[in-house]
């Protein structure tokens, strides 16, 4: 059973959609799907196909969402150390080549946004800061080439 770190944000935001898709969503299609019964001959009735294909995505993703909150370890920040590079941080970088600064927090999958700079922990920028410290220099090797990163700020 491989966990599933989240921030507790995190672990609401998956909560709250599965509460929806159990007591909102299961509702609206099975009302759906009742409609499309009610127009008669359901073997030619695409409205039906249609309720029938959403109501078993919707199960799927409820069997998603069950799974991935039993594996969810919950990060407290808290807990985190501000003195190497780890799940949950927030890292300040200097861009070597470009010289600009850059700053992420190193969140799991489900949680990475990098428009609100919020990567993925396995993503490659983030899997070649793990364990550093401030001030080290790290190489961060991408499909379009290699990044070279200074550490200049690690907070929790």
């Amino acid at each position: 059973m491989d966990e599933i770190y989240l921030t507790p944000e995190g672990y609401e935001e998956l909560k709250k959609e599965l509460d929806y898709l159990k007591k909102v969503r299961r509702r609206e299609l099975s009302q759906e799907i009742g409609k499309a019964r009610e127009q008669g001959d359901i073997s030619e009735n695409a409205e039906y196909d249609a309720a029938k294909e959403a109501q078993g995505l919707n199960e799927k993703r409820i069997m998603e969402l069950e799974d991935k909150l039993i594996k969810a370890q919950v990060v407290d920040k808290n807990n985190i150390s501000a003195d190497e590079v780890l799940l949950g941080v927030t890292v300040t970088l200097k861009d070597l080549n470009s010289k600009k600064e850059v700053k992420y927090t190193l969140l799991s999958e489900l949680e990475a946004d990098i428009s609100r700079g919020i990567i993925s922990v396995t993503s490659p920028v983030a899997q070649a800061l793990l364990g550093h410290k401030q001030n080290d220099v790290v190489e961060a090797k991408i499909p379009a080439g290699t990044l070279k990163y200074k550490i200049l700020k690690i907070e929790r």
